[in-house]
C-alpha cells in the first residue's frame, strides 16, 4: 500500500494513514439471535481502531477517512480484517458484513471483486455472508444500486439494510432493493415495552416484512421486557447488549438467564396509549414548502435542490393553483443520464413533474387522506401530498407525518383507553385475553368491582366518585407486575387484572389492604366513625350503607379450558358475583372449573 499519500497535513489524517499502513484495526463480533429458539444464527462484524487512539470509535475513524479521501482504503481494510478474523474464530452461522452503498456501487462498476477475493482467500462461502448496507449519506442512484445488488446476489450473497427508520432513505431502499433482512434502528426498540407509538411502528414494519418475504432484526435490545414484546410481535431476530455485547472472542451461546426468559411461557404486556381528548387536524401535517411556477426551467429547479440538500419535493403552482410535484430523486436521475441535462435543462419543469399528485383540502380528515394514500401508487407515500385551502396551495404534508398521526389515532381510538383512569379499555383487554389463550399458558382473571359505589356518588357527588375510580385504578396498577400482569378498566366501577404472576393471591390481598386504608379519606369524620352513611336505595327507601369495599372474583384459566374472551368474561362475572356476597373487602376464587378439569 505504498501508493498511499496523506492528502493533508492534518494530524488525524497522518494518524489514520499510519493505522492503515500498520493494519492497526481489530474486529469485534456481536451475536444475532433467533427470537423463538434463542439460538445464535449470525454475528455482525464491527471494527475498532487502536484502544488508545482518538480513532478508536468507528464514527471518528470514518469521519476522518472521509475528510482525508481515504474512505475506500479504510472500508476495504475493515472488510478484510472482519472476514479474516471471522474465519480464524470459526464462528457458527452467518456473518453480517458492513458495506456502504457507495462502496457497493463503486466496486460493482470497477469489477474488481475484492470482497469475493477475500472470501475465497479465507475459505468462506458467500452464502454465509450477508452484505449489510450502512447509510452515511443519501442514496439517489437507485438504478445502479439495484444493478449492484443483483450482481452480488448472483455471486451468492444476501442483502441486509441497516438502521431502518433512521437513515436518509431507508424505506425507499427497502422498496427498491427487496433485501432478505432489514434491521430496525435501536431508537424504535429501546423502551418499546412502555411506548405504544414505537410498538405500532415495529408492528407495521413486521407486517410489511411478512408481505415482502423479509426477515426483521431488532437492534439495540437492552432489557428482558423489550425482548419479550419483540418476540410476541413476531420479530425473527434480535441483537443488543442484553443478548451479547460486541467482543473479540464472542460467546457461541446465549447466557442461561436470557434463554430462560425466551423460553418462558406466557405473553408480554403491550403498552397502551392514554386516550386523547382532542382530534388531530390535517393542519398539523402542514409544512411550508416554497413553490415554483410552471415556467421555471429544469436547470433552475435542479439548482434549488442542490442549494437545499434536505429538500426532497418541490411543488409547481400557477397563480395559487397546484399543478404537480417535482421529485429530487427523479430530477437527479434524469440529469445523471447522458445528454439529459443538455436536452432538457432549459425546458419547463413541468416536463419532469408528477402531474397527478395527491391534493387534499386542509379540512380533510386524517382517515380519508390515509385511505386515499392506501389506494394510490406507492410513490405518493414518498412524495407526500399537497395541502390546499379553498383550492389554493398553502403547503405540503409528508407520508411519514401522516403515518405517525394515523398510528397515534389507531392506538388512541375510542374504547381503547379509559379517559378517567388512562387504563386500557375493552378492546385491548379482549385482545390480551386472546393472546393469552393462544399462547397456551396458565393465567388468572381477577374481576374487580366496587361495593356501594352508586350510593356514595349520590351522597358525595360524581366528582368525588371519579376520584375513587382513579384511586382504584392506581392501586390495581401499583400491585401488578407491569411486565406480566395486565390491568384494564372495563367501565364505570368495574376493572380487570389478567395475572401471569404466580403470586397473584398475595397481590390481591395487598390491593384490598391498600384500598381499605385509602378509602376512609373520602368520607366525612362522622361517616368514618359510624362506619357508613344513610342514603336512598333504588326504591327510594332510606338505607344504611357501609363504607365502600372491593370485591375480587378470580378464575384460574388452564390451557385449552376456554376458547374465547367471551367465555372468560362470563365466568369471571360469576366469580365477581360470589365475591360480592361476602361482606366487606373480599377475594373469591372460583374452584368449580378447576375441579371439573381435575
Amino acid at each position: 500500500m505504498s501508493y498511499l499519500r496523506p492528502p493533508t497535513d492534518d494530524v488525524l489524517g497522518q494518524h489514520l494513514l499510519d493505522i492503515i499502513l500498520r493494519r492497526q484495526l481489530h474486529a469485534l463480533f456481536q451475536p444475532i439471535v433467533h427470537m423463538q429458539s434463542g439460538e445464535i444464527i449470525a454475528y455482525e462484524g464491527l471494527i475498532r481502531g487502536p484502544s488508545d487512539s482518538p480513532l478508536h470509535s468507528p464514527l471518528n475513524l470514518f469521519r476522518v477517512a472521509r475528510a482525508n479521501n481515504l474512505s475506500r482504503e479504510v472500508e476495504y481494510l475493515c472488510r478484510r480484517i472482519v472476514l479474516e478474523r471471522f474465519a480464524e474464530l470459526q464462528l457458527p452461522g452467518k456473518l453480517f458484513l458492513n458495506v456502504s452503498p457507495e462502496s457497493l456501487v463503486r466496486q460493482h462498476d470497477g469489477s474488481q471483486g475484492e470482497t469475493l477475493g477475500y472470501i475465497h482467500e479465507f475459505g468462506l462461502n458467500p452464502a454465509n455472508v450477508i452484505i449489510e448496507l450502512t447509510e452515511n449519506q443519501p442514496t439517489y442512484d437507485y438504478e445502479r444500486m439495484r444493478e449492484a445488488v443483483l450482481h452480488y446476489r448472483n455471486m451468492g450473497f444476501q442483502i441486509a439494510i441497516d438502521d431502518l427508520g433512521e437513515g436518509f432513505s431507508s424505506l425507499r431502499l427497502w422498496s427498491e432493493l427487496r433485501p432478505e433482512f432489514v434491521k430496525i434502528d435501536m431508537h424504535f426498540i429501546q423502551g418499546i415495552d412502555h411506548d405504544p407509538v414505537k410498538l405500532q411502528f415495529v408492528r407495521s414494519i413486521q407486517e410489511i416484512a411478512d408481505k415482502s418475504n423479509t426477515l426483521v432484526i431488532a437492534e439495540g435490545i437492552e432489557k428482558a421486557a423489550e425482548l419479550l414484546v419483540l418476540r410476541d410481535l413476531g420479530i425473527a431476530y434480535g441483537q443488543g447488549y442484553h443478548l451479547g455485547r460486541p467482543h473479540l472472542q464472542p460467546a457461541r451461546a446465549l447466557p442461561a438467564e436470557v434463554v430462560k426468559v425466551l423460553g418462558r411461557r406466557g405473553v408480554a404486556v403491550y403498552p397502551q396509549r392514554a386516550a386523547e381528548r382532542n382530534a388531530v387536524s390535517i393542519r398539523k401535517l402542514l409544512h411550508d414548502v416554497g413553490a415554483v411556477p410552471p415556467s421555471m426551467n429544469n436547470n433552475d429547479v435542479y439548482e434549488i435542490f442542490m442549494a437545499e440538500p434536505r429538500l426532497m419535493i418541490i411543488p409547481v403552482v400557477d397563480a395559487g393553483r397546484p399543478l404537480g410535484l417535482v421529485s429530487r430523486f427523479e430530477m437527479i436521475d434524469h440529469f445523471a443520464r447522458p445528454y439529459q441535462r443538455e436536452l432538457y435543462g432549459k425546458k419547463p419543469c413541468t416536463l419532469f413533474m408528477d402531474a397527478k399528485p395527491i391534493i387534499a383540502d386542509v379540512d380533510t380528515s386524517l382517515q380519508d387522506l390515509s385511505c386515499r394514500m392506501a389506494e394510490s401508487d406507492a410513490h405518493h407515500l414518498f412524495n407526500g401530498f399537497i395541502i390546499t385551502e379553498n383550492g389554493s396551495y398553502i403547503g405540503m404534508g409528508t407520508g411519514h407525518d401522516l403515518m405517525r398521526e394515523i398510528t397515534q389515532m389507531q392506538i388512541n381510538a375510542a374504547r381503547y383507553a379509559n379517559p378517567l383512569t388512562q387504563l386500557p379499555g375493552n378492546v385491548p383487554i379482549n385482545e390480551h385475553i386472546d393472546r393469552l389463550l393462544e399462547s397456551g399458558t396458565r393465567f388468572w382473571v381477577c374481576y374487580v368491582d366496587l361495593d356501594h359505589f352508586k350510593p356514595f356518588n349520590d351522597v358525595y357527588g360524581y366528582r368525588r366518585g371519579d376520584d375513587v375510580i382513579q384511586l382504584t385504578g392506581h392501586i390495581l396498577a401499583k400491585h401488578g407486575d407491569r411486565n406480566r400482569d395486565f390491568v384494564g378498566h372495563i367501565g364505570g366501577d368495574d376493572f380487570v387484572i389478567l395475572f401471569q404472576s404466580e403470586d397473584w393471591e398475595q397481590r390481591c390481598h395487598a390491593v384490598l389492604d391498600d384500598f381499605a386504608i385509602a378509602i376512609a379519606d373520602f368520607y366525612s369524620n362522622e361517616d368514618r366513625e359510624r362506619g357508613g352513611y344513610i342514603s336512598e336505595d333504588r326504591q327510594g327507601k332510606k338505607v344504611f350503607y357501609s363504607l365502600m369495599s372491593l370485591s375480587l372474583g378470580v378464575i384460574r384459566v388452564e390451557p385449552q379450558q376456554y376458547y374465547s374472551h367471551h367465555q372468560i368474561a362470563a365466568s369471571a362475572a360469576d366469580a365477581k358475583k360470589q365475591a360480592k356476597k361476602i361482606h366487606g373487602n373480599s377475594l373469591f376464587l372460583d374452584r368449580r372449573m378447576q375441579t371439573q378439569g381435575a
